[in-house]
């Protein structure tokens, strides 16, 4: 592993440059990955395995939309796709890609199919840190590792096929054969990791669970809604309303600090809008900052995990998901965005 410093912390990753393509291919050269679920993280990582030439079959309820993306995509029924159960019976390697609830329901059936010596392969920590409320309990004969890539799986594969990497999070939760660091971080080259950085089960979900709720998705979503809606009172028409809240962050000044960091961005910016985002980013963070010790507190007391499973086992659990879905869709921020897409240059 190299170590290389994060601020004033050094901290040890892996890159590619230590373990390349070669040795990962080497590592799992007799090893059948089994991916299960083909939902959000399972395409893109199968699909990323595959093209770098490890043995990858998918495994994914016959009949389902899913199964029909996996058709699609290329994978062959028989061959290389599989019934849930008879992939998890035949990898050697789990990678129990199913979403949280999904990986809930399917617990007894995998867990039958663990015999000593395979691995079992998460992207998040949620099943096993939470296990008195999900009753995944891995057996002590399997190695139960993780690799987390931190984007979606439509990014990682798009990234992937531009040549370039997502980078990813792994952890050892449980080294049965001796081999779980090196399966581990094979798999997370082979997935297309750019680096990987060493975490556990717990910290992961618990940065993850944060995340997501917060500057990732759930506060951006807040504070895109508060100043559209502050513009509008005000008189300022929805384009005009919509392009000075989110088309000109994402569009122009997020790709610079993903590019450089946030100092470059200001410096690429007027004076003016140096200064008051200078005067101004204290106060923000002095008044979220309550908001996100809440929030980290229902994440580490297992309150969010509660109310996760709480919802997904309703019955009307999706036709809720997507009366909330739509209520942001048809919301009229989001109606804006739609039409300022369109006149983008690349899609008029």
């Amino acid at each position: 592993m190299a170590k290389l410093k994060f601020g004033t912390v050094e901290e040890e990753v892996v890159t590619r440059q230590e373990f390349p393509l070669e040795k990962a291919q080497e590592v799992l050269k007799d090893e059948t990955i089994a991916v299960l679920g083909y939902g959000v993280q399972g395409p893109g990582q199968a699909l990323n395995l595959k093209d770098n030439g490890f043995n990858v079959i998918v495994g994914q309820r016959k009949g389902s939309k899913s199964w029909d993306k996996a058709v699609a995509d290329g994978w062959e029924p028989g061959k290389t796709l599989f019934e849930l159960e008879e992939a998890a019976e035949k990898g050697t390697i789990l990678q129990y890609l199913l979403s949280d609830a999904g990986q809930i329901a399917q617990w007894e059936m995998v867990k039958k199919h663990l015999s000593p010596g395979k691995a079992l392969y998460f992207s998040h920590g949620f099943g096993v840190t939470y296990k008195d409320q999900t009753g995944i309990i891995p057996p002590k004969d399997v190695d139960v590792i993780l690799v987390a890539p931190k984007g979606s799986g439509t990014s990682l594969r798009r990234l992937f096929v531009e040549g370039r990497g997502l980078n990813s999070s792994f952890a050892i939760h449980q080294d049965s054969t001796g081999k779980a660091w090196e399966r581990c971080v094979a798999l997370g080259i082979g997935v297309g990791s750019g680096y990987l950085f060493q975490t556990n089960f717990q910290k992961e979900v618990y940065s993850d669970l944060t995340g997501e709720r917060g500057s990732l998705m759930g506060a951006i979503q807040g504070l895109f809604a508060a100043q559209y809606d502050l513009l509008r009172k005000k008189g300022h028409s929805p384009s005009e309303a919509f392009n000075e809240t989110v088309e000109e962050a994402t569009q122009s000044l997020y790709p610079l600090v993903a590019e450089n960091g946030m100092d470059w961005m200001y410096a690429n910016c007027s004076t003016t809008a140096q200064r008051g985002a200078l005067d101004w980013w204290k106060k923000f963070r002095d008044a979220v900052k309550p908001v996100f010790e809440e929030l980290y507190d229902s994440v580490e007391t297992g309150n969010e995990a509660k109310l996760t499973i709480t919802a997904n086992e309703k019955p009307d659990y999706r036709v809720e998901l997507e009366r909330e879905l739509d209520e942001l869709k048809n919301s009229e921020m989001w109606q804006a965005g739609a039409a300022v897409r369109k006149l983008r240059p690349e899609n008029a």
